[in-house]
């Protein structure tokens, strides 16, 4: 199937009069429904607003490839529209777009009209060929140009001859495998064939893998290049340099990625269970904060799922969930069985499970999660649950180079019985036998120390603590502190929760506050911004005022930092105590202390910090 049979002079529109990103979309789906190749235009709508939902597809360079696949086509078809004047696509370098493609496919049928799909995203990674496009006078015109350049791709292309024996592998994948994967394939293509250097790609698109990496190539191979946003096989590189990165990368900077994985020091991939250094013992993956995030970023639904259920129960009052409390409501004991007595007393076991998995690959997960498990029910709590992961993780990297010994045709019933009863059963007799009772004193012991300590003392650590959540904006520190409050949560003291959850909302609302009273001082952009700002404080989302501290880090950070601590210090200094392990306006309500005066005190944090980037700030010039 050729391009120009799916795009015709009926599926385009060579001056839209839309003005806004979705304008766009609805303008070129109408067109598509009026062309006959679109049944329910809503329905297909809904399904191009998913894809935008996980990533742009306004890919740069004036280009913007709105796709979806979805029952709601009825035959396969492009619609094309122009805008000379540009319109904000939110496109990857954060320039207007010019010229639209809006895919339609179909689910199921037959696959070929993709692979002329693949075709249009290379064409366009041409700027001469863009630039054509954009002066075209007629629908006429751009159908011949379209016909020129297929036939032009057909003559035979003279593969990249390389230099010094280098030879690179790719793998390029997006959600929908329709437009961003072929993109990157052919932009990785087009710059090693600058450079000189010998390239394959692998696509995992729609129509699945095409051009399929062989276990001779990935052996022979210098690096390997794995720009997906979804995943795909890993375990075939083991041993090999990886450089893995988002599938947008490759499409926006394919000389850097080429020339990072041609570099010796590039990253070493090491799979599960078959990974091996060159004297043929296991090698663990290193790093203790990925493997710590790896737990806590899994842990988190749990958390904030069973979180935001118990805090539901609490509405109905504090004890309305116990029986024989007089204030018992059936739907709130519903709320706290299911959030506080499921979800959040997974808590701890996933932690753990998910960091023995990053450390060992799966044969770590089961032993973390029974270490876990344990840690949980014996009343080590959180931190119980933190040393159960690494233990296991590690106790069962010891067993692989144990085990390595052991003759070959024992390697099948590693995973499957090996790895799992002598993990689990060393990883539960430390736990219980050396582990839990010392960790559970210590978590006895720092709640006694918190309880006791004098007013002054617990403004400070709610200063830090606050401040914390500012300094990088759901980056490692910010981390620490949401998991230190989650630990307290375990060990009974709700204070300093609530002096990290008011720090957290902090900056976002504290930035909306200054954009909106010091608009001399922003772009409208930033302005624009700043609304949005309102409505991630106000949900406890810290990461909104990451764009401001982007653009203006010397005069934004120490703003938001010394507002997040007024505010943590604040609630200390108003005796709120959090219970609920999550934050926004959602938890207000069953704060223990004044609802009012945790307000306050985000409030006057947030306010600081707009004063402070206000006044800061010098006045800018659009």
């Amino acid at each position: 199937m050729k391009i120009t049979d799916l795009l015709t002079n009926e599926t385009m529109i060579l001056a839209l009069q839309a003005k806004t990103k979705g304008e766009v979309i609805d303008e070129l789906a109408e067109k598509l429904a009026e062309a006959g190749a679109v049944s329910d235009v809503e329905a297909f709508k809904r399904a191009i607003w998913a894809r935008e939902q996980q990533s742009t597809t306004g890919v740069g360079d004036g280009v913007a490839i709105p796709h979806a696949k979805t029952a709601a086509v009825k035959r396969p078809a492009v619609a094309f529209g122009r805008s000379a004047e540009g319109i904000d696509y939110e496109s990857l370098d954060g320039k207007p777009s010019h010229l639209f493609f809006m895919i339609a496919a179909p689910e199921g049928g037959e696959q070929t009209h993709l692979e002329a799909l693949a075709r249009l995203s290379s064409m366009l990674m041409d700027a001469s060929f863009r630039a054509q496009l954009e002066t075209a006078s007629s629908e006429e015109e751009i159908v011949r140009l379209f016909a020129e350049k297929e036939s032009e791709q057909e003559a035979p292309r003279q593969a990249a001859r390389a230099e010094n024996g280098r030879k690179v592998l790719a793998v390029t994948a997006c959600p929908t495998g329709i437009a961003h994967t072929y993109m990157a394939a052919d932009a990785l293509k087009a710059k090693a064939a600058e450079m000189g250097v010998t390239i394959k790609v692998e696509t995992n698109g729609s129509d699945g893998v095409k051009n399929e990496l062989t276990a001779k190539e990935i052996e022979e191979a210098t690096a390997i290049i794995v720009a997906a946003d979804k995943q795909v096989e890993m375990d075939r590189f083991d041993g090999k340099h990886v450089i893995q990165v988002p599938v947008a990368r490759a499409i926006r900077e394919p000389e850097k990625l080429i020339e990072q994985a041609l570099r010796q020091d590039a990253p070493i991939y090491r799979a599960s269970g078959a990974a091996r250094d060159s004297v043929g013992a296991a090698k663990p993956r290193i790093g203790f904060y990925k493997h710590l995030m790896n737990g806590v970023s899994n842990m988190l639904p749990f958390v904030v799922g069973g979180g935001i259920l118990i805090a539901l129960s609490f509405t109905f009052g504090i004890k309305a969930f116990d029986p024989n409390d007089p204030s018992y409501h059936p739907f709130a004991k519903l709320l706290m069985d299911i959030g506080g007595g499921n979800a959040f007393a997974l808590m701890v076991p996933v932690l753990a499970a998910f960091i023995a998995m990053s450390i060992a690959d799966r044969p770590g997960f089961a032993p973390g999660m029974v270490g876990g498990f344990l840690a949980a029910n014996g009343g080590a709590g959180f931190l119980g649950g933190l040393i159960a992961g690494f233990l296991a993780g590690y106790l069962v990297v010891g067993l692989r180079n144990l085990f390595s010994r052991l003759p070959q045709s024992l390697e099948g019933i590693k995973p499957v019985l090996l790895y799992p009863v002598f993990g689990i059963f060393l990883t539960g007799v430390i736990m219980m036998y050396v582990v839990i009772d010392p960790v559970k004193a210590l978590n006895e012991g720092l709640k006694h120390w918190l309880s006791g300590m004098g007013t002054a003392n617990l403004v400070l650590l709610g200063a830090v603590l606050g401040g914390m959540m500012a300094v990088d904006m759901g980056g490692p520190i910010n981390k620490a502190a949401y998991t230190f409050g989650l630990a307290m949560i375990e060990a009974g003291n709700f204070a300093p929760h609530a002096a990290i959850m008011a720090g957290g909302m902090v900056p976002p609302l504290g930035l909306a506050l200054a954009t909106t009273f010091f608009k001399k001082k922003f772009t409208k952009a930033e302005r624009e911004a700043g609304k949005t700002c309102y409505i991630m404080g106000a949900s406890f989302i810290t990461e909104g005022a990451i764009p401001f501290a982007a653009a203006d880090p010397v005069r934004v950070i120490p703003s938001i930092i010394v507002g997040s601590a007024v505010a943590g210090a604040l609630t200390m200094w108003f005796h709120i105590g959090l219970p609920a392990p999550h934050g926004g306006i959602f938890v207000i309500p069953i704060v223990k202390g004044s609802a009012w005066l945790y307000i306050l005190a985000i409030l006057i944090g947030s306010i600081v910090t707009a004063l402070m980037v206000g006044l800061w700030k010098k006045e800018v010039e659009e």
